[in-house]
């Protein structure tokens, strides 16, 4: 009797081994996307001050720009409606690590650091830098003037302009400020002598600033160094996969091509392929 029933125990145990190794639990990845099916909805970071990307109307509070637009495509084809989750660039990966959202989805620079903790999609947006001072700065009138003894240059903490001018300035001084709405005001209280920003930033300074003077870089018919894209959380390849898929659809289709130009972003589209 102990036999057969030692014999039995064996039976059920290779039995939940091989059930086991039939019913894995999926990959996370592979979860990722089943859970969006099954909670019925796409979870979207944003940071919702960001003209022209991911930013809310003045007058109507609603949200608008081109990640809302390709947002809203991403969820419709994967069936599932979006919720916009809101962050901003100094905790964004900390929400998306913690699952708050499964993808980050508003211009996101490429950086080394960044690469560390998240994943990115491939490009969708290429941009170089810009800078922003008053009309009436006397001293600021072209690039190399900014990274001169006695100049102030204001970031946005967490932004790539922030690692990147801490990196190339030799004599100017940074400000880093931590609401992006305090590099105007730094600037309007002489503070700092101007803020660098990119270029979809910089069409709103131009749009709603009486005040403002845009500085361009040198180099603008080279190559744009700094690569937008979406970012998931790091050990989802085929989520990654998924996303991928979907901005190269929106290469081929034009969808990328026809939020952009309704958002007046088409010189820092990304089009090719390999990019």
């Amino acid at each position: 009797m102990n036999l057969r029933r030692l014999a039995l125990c064996h039976l059920m145990l290779s039995l939940l081994l091989l059930i086991g190794i039939g019913f894995a639990p999926l990959s996370q990845a592979d979860d990722r996307l089943q859970q969006i099916r099954t909670r019925n909805e796409l979870r979207v970071c944003i940071w919702p001050d960001y003209f022209s990307i991911a930013a809310r109307h003045p007058k109507t509070g609603a949200l608008e720009g081109i990640d809302i637009e390709l947002a809203q495509a991403f969820a419709q084809d994967l069936g599932v409606p979006v919720r916009f989750v809101e962050t901003h660039f100094g905790r964004f990966m900390d929400d998306i690590e913690n699952d708050r959202c499964d993808i980050g989805m508003f211009a996101i620079a490429i950086t080394a650091a960044r690469a560390e903790r998240i994943d990115y999609s491939a490009p969708y947006l290429a941009s170089h830098m810009y800078g922003i001072t008053t009309a009436t700065h006397s001293r600021l009138k072209q690039w190399i003037d900014i990274d001169q003894p006695g100049s102030v240059v204001c970031v946005q903490q967490g932004t790539y302009m922030e690692s990147y001018m801490r990196s190339q300035l030799k004599h100017a001084q940074l400000l880093v400020v931590s609401d992006p709405r305090e590099r105007e005001q730094a600037v309007l209280s002489g503070r700092a002598d101007l803020f660098i920003t990119d270029y979809p930033y910089s069409r709103k300074a131009l749009r709603f600033y009486d005040w403002a003077r845009l500085i361009q870089p040198e180099e603008l018919n080279t190559p744009r160094p700094f690569r937008y894209a979406y970012a998931v959380a790091k050990g989802q390849p085929d989520w990654l996969a998924r996303v991928n898929q979907f901005v190269s659809a929106i290469k081929q289709d034009g969808r990328l091509a026809r939020a952009a130009a309704h958002y007046d972003l088409t010189p820092i589209v990304v089009l090719d392929q390999d990019n």
